[in-house]
Order: C-alpha cells, then structure tokens, then sequence
C-alpha cells in the first residue's frame, strides 16, 4: 500500500515497487525471563541469573549464621527459569513455579521438609518464590503469605527478600555477550540468504548451536503455555516450555527432596565418585548430583579423596545425602584434586575397587581425567576390576577435553577473564591512550583468550591453534595504531599462555610499546589462577549439576542391564566421556575419541568455537570473511527422539 502511495506521488519507480514489494523479518529474543518457547536461553537470562545467585550466596552466608528461613522472591510473571534455575543452582528447599503449582495440601508438605532439614543440622533454608506464583486453583501465592506460614507453623525467625530491577541491570555476563554476538551474525546472515518467500522467522538456540525457526511456531507454542496455565493444565504447560526446562524440573524434584529409605528399592551397587586434573569451578555441584542422584537410584556412593593417589591409598568412604549440602556454591573441589595418572597405581586402585566392591565409576576432571579412563581401560585385560560402567564428565577450566563442546569451569574462569578486562580498561579511562595485553591461561588450547577476546571487545587474541608470525604482529600493531590515531582511547590484546614459544607475552608487551611510542602506552597483566578460583558461575553450577544426573542415569542403566547376567563390562561402549556435542548430549566410547585427540598438545584436533574467530577480528574492525556455509536452514520447532544438550 505505502509503496503504492510513493509509486501515484512519483517519489519511487515502478521497478523499485516491483523490487522491494517484500520485507524479511528475523527475530532474536532480549529478555531475562526465558519465556520464549524454541530456544534453550535468550538473551539477557544467564546475566539476571548471576545477579540472583550473587544475592543467594550472599545471603546463604547470614542465613547460616543467625540460623534463619529466607523466602527470596525472583521476577517471572508468567514464567518460572529464573526461580527454578536459581533453585538448582543454590540447593534451594522449596521452589514456587507459575508452570508447575504445588499439590494441595503443600503448607504442611513444605512445612515438615523445611523441619527435616533443620533436623539433619542444616543451620538455614531458602525457599524461592516466583513473582508470579500460583496454586492449582490459580491463586496467587506471595511470599509474605510464605513468611506467615512458616512464622507460625514452625517459628522459625523468617525474612523476605524482594529481588526486584536487581535483575535487569548489572554487565553482561560472558555467556551473554558471546550469545548475542553469535545470534546477531546468525541473524544478519538469515536475512541475506532470505527470499520474498521465506517466511518471519527467530534465530534460537539449541544446545551450542543457533537455529532458525518460524516466529508464528515459536508465538503460537509460547501461547499456548499461558493458555494451558489458565485451563489448569500444569503437566501440559510444563511440557509446553520445552525439554530444558522439563528436565531442570525433574533434576530439581529429585536432588532437592529426599524420599524416605523405605520407598528406595536398594540396587545393591557401589558407585565411586573421583576429581581429577585441576580444580574447576563447578565440580562440586557435579559431586552433590552425582551422590544425590545414585542414593535415590538406590546405590551406595562412594567419595574418593585426593585423585588417583588417594584413591591407591585407599581414601574412599561412604558419602550420604546431607553430607553434600550446601556444595553448590563452592568452588575448588571439596574431594581434593591431583593431576596424577593412575598407570603406575594399577595395582593398588584394582585392590580397592575389589575391597570397597566398587561397581561403577564417575570420574569429574579434565585432561588428565580423561588420560586416567584411557589408561583404566587399556588396564582391563590384566585388571578385571577395571571391567565395570567408567564415565567421565569434563570439568577443566581449559576447555580441552575432546567429546564435549564445554566444559565444567569454563563459564566461570571466562567471566573471571570478562570482569577483569572490563576493569582494566575502566582503569585507563580518562588517561592518555593505553593498550593492554593480557595473559590467559588454557594450556595450547585457546579456548578462554579467544572467547574472553570476544566478550571483552579485544583488538586481537592470539592462540596457538592459529599459528601467527612477526608480520600478523606487525599488521595488528599498524592496525590498532591507526585505531588509536581517532577517538579510540584504549586496545585490548590478549594472549594464550602457550600461543607461542618465542613471541611471548612480554616480547609483545615489548612490541607493542616500541611501535606505539608517541600514540599509545602499554601495560601487562598475567592473570594467572584467579582463573580457578571463585564462586562457580550459575552457568557451571546448573550444567555440572545436569550432566553429573545424567551420568548418574547412564551408569543405571548399564549396571541395571547386567544386572544377574554375571557378565563383566569389556566392551568399548562402557567407557565413555560424556559431552553437549552441537545440539545433542553424547556418550562418547574413548577408544572412538583417542582419533579425535592431539595428545601432545592435549587439546581436541577439531574445535567448534575456532569458526567464531573470523568475527571476533570483524568485530575488531578486520577485513576478513566469515564462513557461512554451515549456517542453518529455516527449521520446524520440533521434539525429536535424541537426547537435548538443552543449556
């Protein structure tokens, strides 16, 4: 119509009403809330999510030492991620959902867990509240209404915590930043490739990988959860929201209300629980589902102390349900950890695994871990003991590990590397012109330098993977030179510990400052173990605490299987790696993964993220071409029968 107008007034030609006569629509969804259906997360959720558990942690630690309830209300009109997420992520004693109300009868039911829990010496409870919380009938159910229940049921000294626009503010996390990066390429890219017939659609993710789906789909289905909560269909609207949320729900129903001994169906099976490798933010998360998960399975859990080397020594007991309380937001690993291999302890581990009659093992660690299930599996001809259900989740602030896209840890240290580099740069605000280089961890793999590169806007990153000589240097240094020439005021380079031999990370420094003599200053900063430590990220506590259940679930199933047939585990498929690869969750058999390993430089020979290098130097205002032949294609919203590496 418009351009009809324009065409009668004369101000266009028939030719560019002919021409423009369509307009493509793509989509990507900005809100904290989750409640778009088709995407495991939006954009702007996992920051909110950080600043609930930076509240959660905080308040965890005054809760426990007055002995107090805390009923924390998170914001969701509609939609529940926030509060649930949130509730897996701290261990929380109750959680209040819009999608999925508690039965009737719930104040009693909530009353005598919240007693239990005091009973079992737990010195505080948290009960989080969605804002739009409802009972079956519809009702709302507020949190001062909580309040009252639990002042006057049980006594408990209670306080209510209104987390309100706290949410909606703050920086971006790393995992934020480098989604929305993704998707807005991924958008960019769909309207280019986009003819007069391709319908609106959305840019999604689905496990680590973007997809495009039809908006009408994705508005229908989100709809359709509303409409479901109004006819008091909760199953349905719990379905509805998609297979993430799904599966958060049941992880939290198992992990967070323990059923009574009588109502386990004991499996007579010992299952051990081991860290290996280097700490990692997020490993003890991993440990409180793997443990709570087995006891509700029915099988007695084993905790093994100290790595490999303890596990020789003889360093295992008996690990029960409130013994990992609390362990969510931990970092470092509250088992103890050490980069020793088990191949000269052979003998000794097989002793104990037959002592403890140890069933099946779990192993939570990084590079070295999988080298141990490597070198545990080569043990089986001579070892019988080794011939149980092995399985190892990657938890290794490298990233490393072939067989998974992430790593437990990774999120973490990133926004470890995010929040410095912020800090450094505001450090040089309002001085003279400055670039910083800055020194990552990773071993060879550059993982962290090049995705922390992405999130903290950096002019370059240099990674061993992208092997790069003196004239990538001088063409970088020439580049952020004239950079620095207009209204630029600060560089960011960042360098992987092992990017190169030579050209280190001072020899840059040096570089750099030579050559910008007269337009910029340099500093350097190595930021070493700060990368380890801290409190995980709600990242890392909500995929350790989900991988580790399936893990859980797999080890089960094997034992289950067997179980009675007398048969003793020598096939390859009972020892694997578990990891999100793209869009699904795979167990992978190591003999499968030791092809797709460079053990000299212990990184995987192939990585997903090094297809995002291209836009990180775009984004650094590079001439450079980013490949779009593995874009994907307008999809349907679908629920297919392999199993989701929903995020």
């Amino acid at each position: 119509m418009l351009l009809e107008e324009l065409a009668r007034d004369g101000k266009i030609s028939k030719e560019d009403v002919q021409k423009y006569g369509h307009l493509n629509i793509v989509g990507m969804v900005g809100s904290i809330d989750n409640d778009f259906c088709g995407t495991d997360m939006t954009i702007g959720t996992d920051s909110a999510l950080h600043r609930i558990i930076e509240v959660v942690d905080a308040i965890m630690t005054t809760a426990q030492s007055h002995q107090r309830t805390f009923v924390l209300e998170v914001m969701g009109r509609h939609c529940g991620y926030l509060a649930l997420v949130s509730a897996l992520a701290c261990g929380a004693d109750w959680v209040f959902l819009p999608e999925s109300p508690p039965e009737e009868g719930w104040q009693e039911t909530m009353c005598i867990k919240l007693s239990e829990n005091r009973a079992r010496k737990k010195r505080l409870n948290i009960i989080i509240v969605c804002e739009g919380a409802i009972d079956t009938q519809n009702k709302p159910i507020t949190s001062e209404q909580i309040r009252e229940l639990v002042v006057k049921q049980l006594g408990y000294d209670t306080r209510v915590t209104i987390l309100g626009h706290v949410q909606r503010g703050g920086t971006p996390s790393a995992f934020d930043r480098i989604l929305a990066s993704r998707m807005g390429v991924e958008a960019v890219v769909a309207l280019l490739q986009a003819t007069p017939e391709t319908p609106a659609c959305v840019v999604s993710l689905n496990g680590n990988q973007a997809v495009r789906l039809p908006l009408m789909e994705c508005v229908q289905m989100t709809q359709g959860v509303q409409k479901a909560m109004d006819e008091r269909r909760f199953s349905n609207a719990v379905q509805l929201r998609g297979r993430s949320f799904e599966g958060n729900l049941s992880i939290y129903k198992q992990l967070a209300i323990k059923k009574p001994d009588s109502q386990i169906t004991k499996s007579g099976f010992n299952v051990a629980v081991i860290n290996v490798g280097a700490p990692a933010a997020g490993m003890n998360a991993a440990v409180r589902s793997a443990v709570r998960v087995g006891i509700s399975e029915g099988h007695k859990m084993f905790a093994i102390y100290d790595g490999f080397e303890g596990f020789a020594k003889g360093q295992i007991k008996e690990i029960g349900w409130s013994d990992v309380g609390g362990w969510t937001g931990q970092g470092g690993s509250i088992l103890g950890t050490k980069r020793i291999l088990p191949g000269k302890y052979l003998e000794d581990i097989a002793a104990q695994i037959r002592t403890h009659s140890i069933n099946a093992l779990l192993i939570i660690g990084g590079f070295e871990g999988y080298l141990g299930l490597l070198e545990l599996s080569a043990a089986r001809g001579k070892h019988e003991e080794f011939c149980v259900p092995m399985v190892m989740v990657p938890a290794t602030v490298s990233n490393n590990v072939p067989g998974s896209d992430f790593s437990i840890g990774a999120d973490t240290a990133l926004n470890t590397i995010t929040d410095t580099c912020d800090r450094i740069k505001q450090s040089a605000s309002g001085t003279k012109r400055r670039v910083f280089i800055i020194e990552t961890m990773g071993g060879y793999c550059g993982y962290l330098a090049n995705m922390g590169a992405l999130a903290a806007g950096a002019d370059a990153a240099y990674i061993f993977e992208e092997p790069f000589d003196i004239r990538d240097l001088q063409s970088n240094v020439e580049h952020l030179t004239e950079k620095m020439k207009t209204c630029i005021q600060r560089g960011l380079v960042i360098r992987n510990e092992n990017c190169n031999e030579n050209y280190t990370t001072d020899f840059i420094y040096q570089l750099y400052s030579e050559e910008g003599k007269g337009v910029f200053d340099c500093r350097k900063n190595v930021l070493g173990h700060m990368q380890q430590g801290g409190a995980p990220s709600p990242f890392d506590r909500n995929f350790g605490t989900k991988i580790s259940a399936r893990a859980m679930q797999w080890i089960t199933g094997k034992l289950k299987e067997a179980q009675g047939k007398g048969r003793k585990f020598v096939n390859d498929d009972s020892v694997c790696v578990l990891g999100i690869c793209q869009r699904n969750l795979l167990f992978q058999p190591v003999a499968e993964l030791k092809e797709k390993t460079d053990f000299e430089h212990r990184i995987p020979k192939e990585q997903w993220w090094l297809k995002l290098r291209p836009l990180m130097k775009i984004l650094a205002k590079y001439k450079a071409s980013y490949e779009v032949s593995d874009m994907s294609q307008l999809e349907h919203v679908h629920t297919g029968p392999e199993e989701p590496a929903a995020i």
